[in-house]
């Protein structure tokens, strides 16, 4: 462990672990609250549209990318879903249309659904001796980001009257700090930083 503490790459790999965790949960975890206000529906119709379009595109993310996976490099669809996740959150907070917002959230579905198993890719392709070690504080902090996310989004929602849209902007902090990890993980890789 503390050989890992040493490296640059591990610390990075952490940051990514915890925004990548925070992208998906500061959606999913409000989407049915949002899905049920927004669309004027019951709580049970809310509690099933929001959830399963964003866990069908999520899921459909992840087959896509194992089915052409060899195709394309993870850099650039990791890269790509960030993008795609940033413009997801401004489609749900900023476009006052409910169904707009709706489909903006099946988006980020799609968006997340790399991030998570692609920071443990990399992190396994990157640190070739981390081990158990390794992927136990990936997996903690993707639970810190999974548990930070609804939070903040929930916090900032509640100081500005309940506005869930507010919240999920505020959010948009994740997928920007997990693309700028990206950007610098790749820099260091080139120049064989540890």
């Amino acid at each position: 462990i503390k050989e890992l503490f040493r490296m640059k790459l591990f610390w990075i790999l952490l940051v990514m672990m915890v925004c990548a965790g925070a992208s998906e949960q500061a959606v999913s975890q409000w989407v049915s609250t949002f899905t049920e206000k927004g669309l004027g529906i019951s709580k049970a119709a809310g509690d099933l549209a929001g959830p399963m379009a964003f866990a069908l595109c999520m899921g459909l993310s992840r087959m896509f990318y194992g089915k052409y996976g060899e195709k394309i490099r993870l850099d650039y669809f990791m890269k790509g879903s960030c993008v795609l996740c940033v413009a997801s959150y401004l489609c749900i907070s900023l476009v006052p249309v409910p169904i707009v917002g709706l489909i903006g959230c099946a988006i980020c579905g799609f968006s997340v659904g790399i991030m998570w198993p692609g920071t443990f890719s990399k992190a396994s392709a990157a640190i070739k001796r981390g081990g158990t070690i390794l992927f136990a504080m990936l997996a903690l902090a993707g639970d810190l980001g999974c548990s930070g996310g609804p939070t903040l989004v929930g916090f900032v929602s509640s100081a500005f009257s309940g506005n869930l849209r507010l919240g999920i902007l505020t959010a948009i902090v994740f997928p920007v700090l997990l693309l700028a990890g990206l950007c610098t993980f790749s820099r260091l890789v080139v120049k064989n930083v540890d």
